[in-house]
C-alpha cells in the first residue's frame, strides 16, 4: 500500500504524516508513506488545499489534518476493498 502525503512540508503536512504513521503503526500494515510536495505534482492531484492525503494514487482527503481514529479507518476500508 502507498499512502501519500500531499503538501509543501507545513506544519500541517507534517502533523498529518505523523498521524499517518501512527495509524499505520497501530494497525501493522505494510504500508510505504511518500511526500508529495511538488506545486505541479500536487495540481496534477487535484488538491486544492493541503494537507492531503491519497492511498495508492486516490486522494481520500484534503484540506485538513485527519485524527489517527480516522486515517486507521480509511486505510482499514481501502486494505478491505482490495482483497
Amino acid at each position: 500500500m502507498k499512502v501519500e502525503i500531499i503538501g509543501t512540508g507545513c506544519p500541517k503536512c507534517r502533523a498529518l504524516t505523523g498521524n499517518v504513521e501512527k495509524a499505520i503503526a497501530e494497525l501493522g500494515l505494510d504500508a510505504r508513506i511518500e511526500k508529495v510536495e511538488k506545486i505541479a505534482d500536487i495540481a496534477r492531484m487535484g488538491v486544492m488545499m493541503t494537507p492531503g492525503l491519497a492511498v495508492d494514487g486516490v486522494v481520500v482527503a484534503s484540506g485538513h489534518v485527519l485524527p489517527v481514529p480516522e486515517i486507521r479507518e480509511l486505510l482499514q476500508a481501502h486494505q478491505a476493498s482490495n482483497v
